[in-house]
C-alpha cells in the first residue's frame, strides 16, 4: 500500500502563548489523509483553522519559522517527513517538494527580487549550478500559463497587484513541479475574466503531472473544479468528510447544511 502524501492523526495545533497572551487552539483533533495524485479541497467559515491547517502541512511551524504554528498534540506526516521534527529553518528536501501558495502572495515573495528571479529561485535552491539561460526560460513559460505578460517578468512584487502577486505566487509553487501543492485561496484577487482560467491551468496541470493537493477555498464552484474529496471545518474541527456531492447531499453539521443551502442557491 501506498504512503499517503498526508496523514494527520488525532492532530491539534495552536499558536504559542506570547506577550501574556494564552496560547490559541486552532485545530483540534482532526485525522485526514491525502492519497499520492489526490486533490483533497477545505472549505469553513472564518477562524475554522483553514489556514493554520495550510500552513502547517506547508511546514510552516514555530519550530522552522516566525509565528509558525505549534504542533501541540498528535502526528502529521507530509511527503514521509514528520513535521513536528522541522529545524528552524525547515527541511530543504521537504520545502523543495512542497509548492505553497498562501492567501497573501507576500508570504512567498522576495521584494527584493523581480519577478522571473521569484519565479525561478526555487530551481536555484535546489540545483545553485543550474543555467540561469534555461531558468529564464522556465520561468517565462509558468509566467505565461498564469496569463502574465512577459513584460511583468523585470518588475518587483510591489509594482503588481494582489492579483498578479497571486500569478506569480503559483507560478513559483509549481515551478519543481512538487509532489504536493498546498494552495490557501489560490485566486484570492485575481480578476473574475481571468479566474476560470487559472483554475483550469491548475486542474490540468494536476491531472497531468499527478502530484497530491490541498487546496483551501471559500467557493463552492472552485470546489467542485479542482477536486473530487472536500473536508468542512468548523471551528478548528472536521464535521465533513468525503466526496463532494456525498458531503454536500447529506449534512450531518448545521454549517455543512448551511453550506449545502448555499451551494444549491448558487447552482
Amino acid at each position: 500500500m501506498t504512503d499517503p502524501a498526508v496523514r494527520a492523526r488525532d492532530l491539534t495545533l495552536r499558536y504559542p502563548a506570547r506577550l501574556g497572551a494564552p496560547a490559541v487552539a486552532a485545530i483540534t483533533g482532526l485525522s485526514l489523509d491525502i492519497a499520492p495524485g489526490e486533490t483533497l479541497a477545505v472549505i469553513g467559515d472564518a477562524g475554522s483553522g483553514k489556514s493554520t491547517l495550510a500552513r502547517a502541512i506547508a511546514g510552516y511551524t514555530s519550530r522552522s519559522v516566525d509565528g509558525g504554528v505549534e504542533v501541540a498534540g498528535g502526528a502529521l506526516e507530509v511527503l514521509g517527513v514528520d513535521v513536528r521534527t522541522l529545524g528552524r529553518h525547515g527541511d530543504e528536501q521537504l520545502a523543495l517538494r512542497v509548492g505553497y501558495v498562501p492567501q497573501d502572495a507576500g508570504l512567498v515573495l522576495d521584494p527584493h527580487l523581480t519577478v522571473a528571479e521569484n519565479v525561478a529561485l526555487p530551481l536555484f535552491l535546489r540545483d545553485r549550478t543550474f543555467s540561469r539561460k534555461v531558468a529564464g526560460g522556465i520561468a517565462a513559460e509558468a509566467i505565461d500559463a498564469m496569463h502574465l505578460t512577459l513584460a511583468t517578468m523585470p518588475k518587483f512584487p510591489h509594482e503588481l497587484s494582489r492579483g498578479q502577486r497571486q500569478r506569480v505566487a503559483i507560478a513559483r509553487a509549481l515551478v519543481l513541479e512538487p509532489e504536493l501543492l498546498v494552495a490557501d485561496e489560490a485566486t484570492a484577487g485575481i480578476d473574475a475574466t481571468v479566474r476560470g482560467v487559472i483554475l483550469a491551468h491548475l486542474a490540468e496541470v494536476q491531472r497531468q503531472r499527478g502530484f497530491a493537493a490541498f487546496i483551501v477555498s471559500s467557493e463552492i464552484g472552485e470546489v467542485r473544479r479542482l477536486a473530487a474529496r472536500l473536508a468542512v471545518l468548523h471551528r478548528g474541527s472536521i464535521v465533513g468528510l468525503g466526496s463532494v456531492d456525498a458531503v454536500l447531499d447529506d449534512p450531518r453539521h448545521p454549517y455543512v447544511h448551511r453550506l449545502a443551502e448555499l451551494s444549491r442557491t448558487r447552482a
